[in-house]
């Protein structure tokens, strides 16, 4: 049958299936290669009408499986898409895949496109990372569950990262903590009863930035969104994490999180020596218990770097002669002295212990970790550069909370 036109084939072919199409398009190669009397401009014709046809076909197919519908003109797989990236779009499995499918450069679905725009729409986007004045357009923020991932692992690696309290508030803004209060009383029927004023403690962080810069090979464009993510689970927890946690032992203050090792002012009422020669004897483990202030002692550690623990404390015994430090397999902690438990933070230098309850000094992270990825600055040779950018802060929130005990220098 011969065409005048395109148009007329494609008429003709329309409503066939795409095997029947295929199967008249090999029809007509295998005629050209063939017959060489064979009217090749009609042939060309029919063609081009097939390839129509069968794009045509494939569309409305897609279409149908998209179940689009033809009266609010809105296919079933749009209105999905807006209905998965409403709520919290950046705890949405949408965003969290297209948030690593960006950063490997990879193709996104038509769901993980709509989460990803509005996640960096302006609205959202800018509430978030409105503290981050250095960040182009191109960074996105780290979906939440991978961010909780991050601060999970960081917390199972232990250290006072592990025991402190953890912080999501703005900067600047002054949050009540209670503090221990007096119990109640019996009271005696028909008398007067005197009102307690707590002792309410604030805290106010601040907003200090931590950078890290990491670099991959190009390569792992092909790695997969589940390895892809581990990997940067355990850059983040390396980088950002390990920065935080050296701040709740010896930050500064100055343009960085304040340390409890510098945000007390240790004396006579909160700290205390053993002896220079001597070491350290079971008194003088009992005079730190005993130098706590009343209602911290609940939930109060140990916390000192792991060759302390085994210098100094090992093989310490009371004056029964039994030892001080039990280990605790069954409960799989570290051990407990004098019944209390052991953190061990190889931040802490050694010979420097401190005592006391640890929910008293806080770390914040306000905004999140925001992600950027370079592909330009690493161009000779072939990596991809990430930043790591986070806005945080440390610091004791109550120093009455702690004691520390150190060697004498004399």
């Amino acid at each position: 049958m011969k065409f005048k036109n395109i148009a007329e084939a494609f008429n003709h072919y329309m409503n066939s299936t795409v095997a029947d199409i295929e199967k008249r398009a090999a029809e007509i190669a295998n005629i050209i290669d063939t017959d060489a009397g064979a009217d090749i401009a009609s042939l060309n014709i029919e063609l081009d009408g097939l390839k129509q046809a069968k794009a045509n076909v494939e569309q409305r197919a897609a279409t149908q499986a998209a179940g689009f519908n033809p009266i609010t003109g809105m296919s079933f797989e749009t209105r999905a898409s807006q209905e998965a990236t409403e709520g919290d779009v950046f705890a949405s499995t949408e965003y969290r895949t297209a948030f690593f499918k960006s950063l490997l450069g990879q193709k996104l679905t038509t769901f993980e496109d709509a989460a990803f725009q509005r996640a960096m729409g302006i609205v959202e986007a800018e509430k978030r990372a409105d503290a981050f004045n250095t960040v182009t357009s191109a960074a996105a923020v780290l979906p939440t569950a991978t961010l909780n991932e991050v601060v999970k692992k960081a917390r199972t690696m232990g250290g006072l990262l592990s025991v402190c309290r953890g912080f999501n508030i703005p900067s600047k803004i002054a949050v009540p903590v209670g503090t221990p209060a007096s119990k109640a009383a019996w009271h005696t029927e028909g008398t007067a009863v005197a009102s307690e004023t707590n002792t309410v403690a604030t805290v106010a962080f601040n907003g200090y930035e931590i950078l890290k810069v990491f670099s991959i090979s190009a390569a792992a464009k092909k790695m997969s969104i589940a390895a892809f993510e581990s990997y940067m689970i355990d850059e983040l927890t390396n980088c950002v994490m390990e920065c935080i946690a050296d701040g709740l032992v010896n930050g500064t203050g100055t343009n960085q999180g304040t340390g409890i090792l510098t945000g007390i002012a240790w004396d006579a009422t909160n700290s205390t020596t053993f002896g220079k020669t001597a070491g350290l004897k079971y008194a003088d483990c009992v005079k730190v218990v005993g130098m706590l202030k009343r209602g911290y002692a609940a939930g109060a550690k140990w916390a000192m770097n792991n060759a302390t623990l085994y210098n100094l404390f090992y093989g310490l015994v009371d004056t029964n002669g039994r030892p001080i430090f039990i280990t605790d397999p069954k409960a799989e902690s570290i051990g407990k002295i004098l019944g209390f438990e052991v953190v061990i933070d190889d931040n802490l230098a050694d010979e420097v212990i401190l005592f006391g309850n640890f929910s008293y000094m806080g770390y914040n992270i306000p905004e999140g970790i925001i992600i950027e990825v370079s592909r330009e600055s690493s161009f000779k040779s072939g990596l991809i550069d990430y930043r790591a950018m986070a806005v945080a802060d440390c610091k004791p929130i109550v120093s009455e909370a702690f004691v520390k005990l150190t060697r004498a220098t004399a």
